[in-house]
């Protein structure tokens, strides 16, 4: 049976010191998910505290939907249709969205952690919008060869390109390109999951060997010229009979299929690039841990 201290006391108590004595104060009922909860009372301070004191969701009303949200999240439905199957206010999906967000993250990080270094892997730069095209996003991504496993991902601002490069610029004003900037955080984080003689394949983009030697010096880089996208897989998955970059292209398939945001001519618009970011972690995670798993 788990021993429980008195979160009060132990914050004050330095840690070689023995823990306060806590005895059992009777149970409630709690109201979100109606299940009974144990209360404890300590013998130092006389406060009262309870096994969801010590929960990530503690304080939280609700707590019963953010399963289902979880789920509805990643699998291609929106935020607003969510709060309608879950009979909930848009806003109460939207803390939810932020909340499981940032856990997922988190959670994706450690995993990541945890597993062998990967030897091959597949890199480039998945292009999205905010709000409109004329406000491009990049979103620089890296999976292990094979498995398809996401390592790593970053969502950064770039400059409107071709056609729509004049019109944005008359109607928004300079945008400033971080792409290098989010390439560099990417291959930051890549770091302590790749090999250091690992072998990073990729697309012919010009600055794409520079950010290899520069984070990874004993790694070689191949590049292979860009392919015509199929019909199918949104696109990204290319029309030949063998793709060298293929987990690469069908992981951002799976990106545009199941996270509504990017699926190609979409209303569902990011706004805050920062909450696309929190969106992919929610599906990375999932990616890792169940899909690629099962597969």
């Amino acid at each position: 049976m788990m021993r429980y201290a008195c979160p009060g006391c132990t914050k004050s108590l330095p840690l070689s010191e023995p823990r306060p004595r806590v005895v059992r104060a009777g149970r409630f009922r709690r109201k979100s998910d109606c299940k009974f909860i144990q209360r404890f009372r300590c013998l130092k301070c006389f406060k009262h505290f309870s096994t969801a004191t010590f929960h990530r969701c503690v304080n939280q009303n609700k707590r019963q939907i953010n399963d289902g949200l979880r789920k509805l999240l990643r699998s291609g439905v929106s935020q607003r249709r969510s709060a309608k199957l879950l009979n909930v206010s848009r806003t109460t999906v939207v803390n939810k969205f932020l909340f499981l967000g940032l856990q997922e993250l988190k959670q994706f990080e450690e995993e990541n952690l945890k597993r062998p270094k990967a030897k091959i892997v597949e890199f480039d730069e998945l292009e999205t919008f905010e709000h409109t095209k004329c406000k491009p996003l990049s979103v620089p991504l890296a999976v292990e060869s094979k498995t398809r496993r996401i390592l790593g991902f970053e969502v950064c601002q770039m400059s409107a390109k071709g056609r729509l490069a004049k019109i944005a610029l008359k109607k928004y004003g300079p945008r400033k390109d971080k792409r290098a900037e989010g390439r560099a955080n990417l291959f930051k984080k890549l770091q302590p999951l790749v090999k250091p003689d690992a072998q990073f394949k990729s697309d012919q983009n010009p600055f794409y060997p520079a950010d290899v030697r520069r984070h990874f010096p004993r790694a070689e880089h191949e590049t292979f010229k860009g392919q015509r996208g199929s019909i199918v897989g949104q696109g990204e998955l290319k029309k030949v009979r063998f793709d060298p970059l293929f987990s690469l292209n069908h992981t951002c398939a799976m990106f545009r299929a199941n996270i509504n945001r990017l699926i190609r001519r979409t209303w569902c618009t990011t706004k805050v690039p920062e909450r696309l970011a929190i969106h992919i972690a929610i599906y990375a995670n999932y990616h890792n841990s169940q899909l690629i798993e099962s597969s």
